[in-house]
């Protein structure tokens, strides 16, 4: 690669403007030879008496998306020390130039995209709503390692800079500017001038900035003492929320605090340090390959004609989430509903959250009322006939469901595609219904729709092809990590999840107490326990998919189904939505306790003990198994597909990459021994799918 495939030069009136443009890729991101490039490029231009500032700007829609997490890969310690040490050499080098450089920031600006940056003497952004900085390591399993974090929190404060590394978030314009991150924000037609009047006053004196903290703030940054009463503090909350499986976050924390305590340099040498040792954990392992699978999913064959109009059935939930993520990427949807108040209620809630965006200045008011231009409210079928898609989304009965496909034949154009949100009855069922079964497919979207990430196709043996690929071009449109399953009783998702749930079930009826089982499985890494899980989900819900697990273990009799949770619902407690159900909940939706009348739906009375490692096992296994009948039984066509579902629909241990990842870390040999002893101790359910045989033998380094 040559400077013009990534640096374009202006040089006009004494300032040079570096244009960021990687032609070849599309996109503006860093790699170790993209390094060497600039390296090079600015050992020249400093040598250039003619040139008195720099502007780093770009030509494409983001300003750097991050660095090449694949040359990230490395093999043992020492691998890549050499390319980072240069790489902090060069950005010290920037900093301490005597002629100014000014970072122009339209789009996205991501990890050393945002380090390079804050090598800069100012920064100077779009006031665009794509515009947005993050240090988004951590949720590689990695920190930034290229000085961010001794750069960021002397600019904007300890207590802020590891509020953005240590959550990953995305920090938009006017939020920057005003924690400052960002010195101006200006139109993003005038960035290019805006820049060079920036350059030019600094040319003539140093930037003049102050840190916007409070009085509480300066108390405790300011001196040694404050300092460690904060990062006390710190380690406490990342601990309780990290639950010690994510060995960055403490790592982010120590290199901050080196730096403080010890000098910037020691604090550089220690992410140095650190950074290394982290990419060689089996966690970065994990995350990492979650964002390649992340990127991969997007990039599969596009179908002959994209879905643009959706109809949509039912403004309840799930109609009402599918419908916001629809209208807010672009695809205009025909909102149907029997009852007027529902379709309003819909539009009201998307224009509330449209209005926090506009308040927040990340979106202005016109592209909101264009988002809301997209919804047709509809009490009739009137419109549908432009559809290229209906979803239906009502209640959980078959009839209804016939009779809404009746309905859209009557309605729509003969190859409108016919989905249901269904996520528990049959799709084949409905697509022989069906007068064209091809057109018939299940698109489960999990709740809360704006939310959750994942969408599960569900293929039946006549869905046809064109079908399938509109489909998933659709949900990626939507802004969704897409898998295909085929059709089974809970398809791929809720089928691991039953068993999973189930065993925890079961376990309270031997009398093991819910906390300590709900305490054991968010320490192993599951971001809420099952009983949080099954109230935040609403005990309504939890009973059909119980219902989903009575089918599937129909001929399976060494499966035993816990029937509590519909009989909790029967007798009126939904969860989180009706104040009880597992847990006791405020006003507020707050969880206040452990609603102690539930054990009167079960056997136990939560006065048992069984140690946190075995519920951990038992639970964690029962949905490892589910997952390899799925995959023997051909409801998931790959491991990758299988890891992508689990992790994104329910929140599998994210810090192993996915269930079938976890368990060639772990290799044949162990886990069929975990199996036997759960098999001999508990009954047959533990008894291990013949798939695990095709496993390596022994622990696999990945």
């Amino acid at each position: 690669m040559n400077q013009l495939d990534f640096f374009q030069l202006e040089n006009k009136e004494g300032i040079c403007t570096i244009w960021i443009d990687n032609q070849k890729d599309g996109i503006n991101i860093v790699s170790p030879s993209i390094i060497t490039l600039m390296d090079n490029m600015f050992t020249e231009l400093l040598k250039d008496e003619t040139i008195k500032a720099f502007i780093l700007i770009s030509k494409q829609k983001d300003f750097i998306a991050g660095a090449d997490i694949r040359s990230f890969e490395i093999e043992k310690e020492g691998d890549f020390l050499p390319f980072q040490k240069r790489g902090h050499e060069i950005l010290n080098e920037l900093e301490s130039n005597p002629k100014p450089i000014i970072a122009a920031i339209h789009g996205s600006c991501f990890g050393l995209g945002t380090e390079i940056t804050l090598a800069c003497h100012a920064r100077i952004a779009s006031n665009s709503p794509t515009t947005k900085i993050a240090l988004p390591e951590v949720k590689l399993g990695i920190l930034p390692g290229g000085g961010g974090t001794q750069r960021l929190p002397r600019l904007i404060g300890i207590q802020k800079a590891l509020d953005m590394m240590l959550t990953g978030k995305n920090i938009y314009a006017y939020q920057a500017k005003k924690m400052g991150l960002f010195d101006e924000v200006v139109d993003e037609n005038k960035l290019h001038h805006a820049a060079k009047m920036m350059a030019k006053k600094l040319m003539e004196t140093k930037m003049n900035r102050k840190q916007n903290k409070t009085l509480g703030d300066n108390v405790l940054e300011s001196n040694p003492a404050g300092r460690r009463v904060l990062f006390s503090q710190a380690r406490k909350m990342a601990n309780k929320q990290a639950r010690g499986n994510y060995p960055a976050v403490p790592s982010i924390i120590d290199c901050v605090e080196t730096g403080f305590a010890k000098g910037i340099k020691a604090g550089y040498e220690k992410e140095l340090e650190l950074f290394e040792k982290l990419l060689l954990t089996s966690e970065s392992a994990g995350l990492r390959n979650l964002f390649y699978l992340m990127t991969d999913n997007k990039k599969r064959e596009k179908p002959e004609k994209p879905l643009q109009t959706l109809g949509m059935i039912g403004a309840g939930f799930m109609g009402s989430g599918i419908t916001e993520i629809s209208v807010k990427n672009g695809i205009n949807v025909y909102l149907k509903d029997i009852n007027a108040k529902g379709i309003a209620d819909t539009q009201k809630a998307i224009w509330k959250g449209l209005q926090k965006k506009i308040k927040y200045k990340t979106l202005r008011p016109i592209e909101a009322d264009q988002i809301m231009g997209r919804i047709y409210p509809r009490l009739t079928y009137k419109g549908f006939e432009h559809a290229d898609i209906v979803i239906e989304a009502v209640l959980e009965r078959m009839d209804l469901k016939k009779r809404i496909i009746d309905d859209i034949q009557e309605h729509c154009k003969d190859d409108v595609i016919i989905a249901t949100n269904t996520s528990a009855l049959s799709v084949t069922e409905m697509a022989e219904h069906a007068k064209r079964p091809e057109q018939v497919i299940g698109m489960h979207y999990f709740s809360p729709v704006p939310k959750m990430p994942l969408l599960e196709i569900v293929k039946t043996k006549y869905t046809s092809e064109e079908v399938i690929k509109a489909c998933y071009d659709f949900g990626v449109r939507q802004g969704k990590t897409v898998i295909v399953v085929n059709d089974c009783p809970g398809f791929y998702v809720n089928r691991i999840l039953i068993p999973y749930l189930n065993e925890c079930l079961l376990m309270v009826d031997e009398g093991i107490p819910i906390e300590a089982i709900n305490e054991a499985l968010e320490n192993l890494g599951f971001p809420v326990g099952p009983f949080k899980l099954l109230d935040e989900v609403g005990l309504d819900v939890a009973a059909h998919v119980v219902e989903t697990g009575k089918k599937a273990a129909a001929d399976r009799p060494d499966f035993p189904i816990n029937l509590s949770v519909p009989a909790m619902y029967e007798a009126g407690l939904l969860g989180k939505k009706s104040k009880k159900g597992f847990f006791k909940y405020n006003e507020k939706g707050k969880r206040t306790g452990i609603n102690k009348d539930v054990y009167n739906f079960f056997k136990g009375e939560g006065d048992q003990h069984l140690e946190a490692n075995e519920i951990q096992l038992r639970a964690l296994f029962m949905m490892l198994n589910e997952a390899l009948m799925c995959l023997e039984e051909g409801i998931i066509d790959s491991e990758e597909a299988g890891d992508t579902g689990a992790v994104f629909g329910i929140g599998f241990l994210p810090f192993t990459g996915g269930p079938f990842r976890f368990m060639r870390k772990q290799g044949y040999e162990k886990l069929s021994q975990v199996f036997e002893r759960l098999e001999e101790k508990y009954g047959s359910r533990f008894k291990a799918a013949k798939v695990l045989n095709e496993f390596p033998q022994k622990a696999a380094t990945v």
